[in-house]
């Protein structure tokens, strides 16, 4: 089974891509686990207009490749102004059902002091309709970042904090690779048994 993780998170060497990564190392739930960070990548500001993802430079096919091919998602987000990031909501615009329908994901807030759960509560909100992503219920919120998961090696003490961070992180993976297996069942039947005209309701209401 395939996971990937978005990191959506506009600045290069983010607190975001950290917990990523450290998210990657402890998903070994999985077979393959890809991390994908949206500022290396060359999107265009979403328009409707499918042809915007296939324009010269547009590194869309390859994310959308990834997506199609995975089982699981996991979407970081930090925490701007109360809000989602503008390139994390422009990459979910850019999310068609064919990618992402009907596959689980762990939403994950980061945040440098004590709140975070703004964005939590609008991506639940908002972020889902159209792209039939499907959030798990159990979901994360990084908070004080810069204090945690910041660990070298096996060998370095953790505080006490950051050792129920890592620990609460290995449960929502555990949470995450069961959804990612009954998921796959319900693609399989929306294939194998579709509902008449089932075309006609490729957008949520």
């Amino acid at each position: 089974m395939k996971l990937v993780i978005i990191s959506g998170s506009q600045r290069q060497h983010s607190e975001s891509a950290k917990v990523a990564r450290y998210i990657a190392s402890a998903g070994t739930q999985y077979k393959t686990v890809r991390h994908i960070e949206l500022c290396k990548y060359q999107l265009p500001f979403w328009d409707g207009n499918d042809e915007s993802k296939s324009a010269p430079g547009c590194d869309w096919p390859l994310i959308s490749e990834e997506l199609t091919n995975a089982d699981a998602l996991v979407l970081i987000t930090p925490e701007w102004d109360g809000m989602v990031t503008p390139i994390l909501k422009n990459f979910l615009l850019m999310c068609e059902a064919n990618d992402t329908a009907h596959k689980p994901a762990l939403l994950v807030s980061v945040v440098s002091g004590i709140s975070g759960a703004y964005p939590i509560a609008e991506l639940r909100m908002n972020a889902l309709k159209n792209n039939k992503i499907v959030a798990i219920p159990d979901h994360l919120i990084i908070r004080n970042v810069t204090e945690i998961l910041n660990q070298e090696n096996d060998n370095d003490i953790v505080s006490e904090r950051d050792s129920s961070i890592r620990n609460r992180i290995g449960y929502s993976l555990h949470t995450l690779h069961q959804y990612s297996q009954a998921l796959g069942q319900v693609r399989q039947l929306q294939q194998q048994q579709p509902y008449s005209q089932q075309e006609q309701y490729s957008y949520a209401m």
